[in-house]
Protein backbone atom coordinates (compact mmCIF):
# COMPACT_ATOMS: atom_id res chain seq x y z
CA UNK A 1 0.00 0.00 0.00
CA UNK A 2 1.49 3.45 -0.83
CA UNK A 3 0.21 7.51 0.17
CA UNK A 4 -0.49 9.35 -2.88
CA UNK A 5 -1.09 13.23 -2.28
CA UNK A 6 -2.23 15.56 -4.37
CA UNK A 7 -3.34 19.38 -4.64
CA UNK A 8 -6.48 19.80 -6.13
CA UNK A 9 -10.06 22.99 -6.46
CA UNK A 10 -12.39 20.21 -4.28
CA UNK A 11 -12.70 23.84 -2.10
CA UNK A 12 -16.33 22.20 -0.83
CA UNK A 13 -18.34 19.13 0.61
CA UNK A 14 -19.99 19.49 -3.01
CA UNK A 15 -17.07 18.97 -4.80
CA UNK A 16 -15.58 16.48 -2.81
CA UNK A 17 -19.00 14.59 -2.86
CA UNK A 18 -18.75 14.37 -6.56
CA UNK A 19 -14.85 13.70 -7.19
CA UNK A 20 -16.06 10.35 -4.44
CA UNK A 21 -18.53 9.35 -6.69
CA UNK A 22 -15.43 8.84 -9.30
CA UNK A 23 -13.12 8.16 -6.52
CA UNK A 24 -15.22 5.32 -4.69
CA UNK A 25 -15.16 2.71 -7.12
CA UNK A 26 -11.94 2.60 -8.47
CA UNK A 27 -10.25 -0.52 -7.62
CA UNK A 28 -7.23 -0.61 -5.39
CA UNK A 29 -8.19 2.79 -3.30
CA UNK A 30 -8.56 1.46 0.19
CA UNK A 31 -9.37 5.16 1.71
CA UNK A 32 -9.15 9.04 1.02
CA UNK A 33 -9.94 12.32 2.42
CA UNK A 34 -9.96 15.96 1.44
CA UNK A 35 -8.63 18.36 3.61
CA UNK A 36 -10.47 21.42 2.93
CA UNK A 37 -8.84 23.54 5.62
CA UNK A 38 -5.41 23.46 3.43
CA UNK A 39 -5.10 26.24 1.14
CA UNK A 40 -4.22 23.63 -1.48
CA UNK A 41 -7.41 21.23 -0.79
CA UNK A 42 -5.09 18.25 -0.14
CA UNK A 43 -6.29 14.59 -1.57
CA UNK A 44 -4.77 11.79 0.45
CA UNK A 45 -5.42 8.64 -1.26
CA UNK A 46 -4.35 5.17 0.71
CA UNK A 47 -4.17 2.68 -2.35
CA UNK A 48 -2.84 -0.28 -3.55
CA UNK A 49 0.79 -0.24 -5.40
CA UNK A 50 -0.97 -0.66 -8.79
CA UNK A 51 -2.56 3.00 -8.58
CA UNK A 52 -0.80 5.52 -10.32
CA UNK A 53 -1.25 9.21 -9.61
CA UNK A 54 -1.91 9.60 -13.17
CA UNK A 55 -4.57 7.59 -13.44
CA UNK A 56 -5.65 9.43 -10.58
CA UNK A 57 -5.20 13.19 -11.85
CA UNK A 58 -6.60 11.71 -15.42
CA UNK A 59 -9.84 10.98 -13.25
CA UNK A 60 -10.18 14.01 -11.78
CA UNK A 61 -8.92 15.96 -14.68
CA UNK A 62 -11.69 14.40 -17.45
CA UNK A 63 -14.50 15.47 -14.80
CA UNK A 64 -13.37 18.64 -14.74
CA UNK A 65 -11.50 19.30 -11.46
CA UNK A 66 -8.05 20.26 -11.09
CA UNK A 67 -5.86 17.84 -9.89
CA UNK A 68 -1.95 17.87 -9.32
CA UNK A 69 0.29 15.43 -7.79
CA UNK A 70 2.49 16.92 -4.86
CA UNK A 71 5.60 15.26 -4.64
CA UNK A 72 7.67 13.81 -1.25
Amino acid sequence: MHILVFKTNLEDMGLVHHAGRLLNPMSGIHRWNVDLHDNDNILRIEADLLVSPRQVEHLLQSAGFECEELAD
